[in-house]
């Protein structure tokens, strides 16, 4: 499933691939106030809808659902001694971030995704 771009910088590698982690409060979409999408910076896939967008606090970009069903993947991770959910790209398999049951209504999770694994697709 892994089609990686070759296009991609070291730290957008590093995110996707060997699914690191920015620092928190440090990405350039946490505070983006504008309506579009935000889409896999792997192959373009939309992922999430600013519509969804909220500010957690957790210094990652935080969404309560994603853009649709299917455009993301759980895949359970217990690395770092911590249980967690990773969040994948449904596409390619990019890793975008985790998700944690501390969201907003209707939902009730929150997506915790890194910048650097978002390209953002401004509405005309």
């Amino acid at each position: 499933m892994s089609n990686r771009n070759k296009d991609l910088t070291p730290e957008q590698n590093r995110i996707c691939w060997l699914k690191g982690t920015e620092a928190p409060f440090t990405g350039e979409h946490l505070n983006n106030k504008e309506v579009g999408s935000y889409c896999c910076v792997n192959c373009g896939e939309r992922l999430f809808s600013s519509e969804h967008k909220y500010d957690s606090g957790s210094g990652w970009p935080s969404y309560f659902q994603p853009y649709a069903a299917g455009a993301v993947s759980q895949v359970g991770d217990d690395s770092h001694g911590m249980d967690r959910i990773e969040v994948t790209c449904g596409n390619c398999g990019a890793h975008l971030g985790h998700i944690f049951n501390d969201g907003p209504k209707p939902t009730g999770v929150r997506y915790c995704i890194n910048s650097a694994a978002l390209k953002f697709l401004k509405k005309n």
